[in-house]
């Protein structure tokens, strides 16, 4: 099952997600110990189109409950990084 992982920072966030970026970079890999798999993932920008404002992490993985453990061990989620974090069943139809 595939799964997407939106979160967005709070308006004042960006030098604390400045400041957790690489944890969160060498967090992503690990997804595997987590039975999730990496399937892409990138900052979401504002309207300048430079900006970080948040993040859109999709994964796959057998259930919802090994999303949200790979989730809660993110760097960026033990920070505070995030303001809010939804996490939603995606199903692929192209691409």
């Amino acid at each position: 099952m595939l799964f997407a992982i939106h979160a967005l920072d709070p308006p004042d966030g960006l030098k604390n997600r400045l400041a957790h970026m690489e944890a969160h970079r060498a967090h992503l890999p690990t997804a595997g110990d987590y039975g999730v798999a990496l399937v892409m993932s990138g900052p979401l920008v504002a309207d300048d189109g430079e900006t970080m404002i948040g993040s859109l992490i999709i994964v796959e993985a057998p259930d919802r409950a090994a999303v949200e453990r790979f989730n809660r061990a993110d760097p960026y989620a033990k920070s505070g990084v995030w303001a809010q974090v939804a996490i939603t069943r995606f199903l692929r139809r192209q691409g």
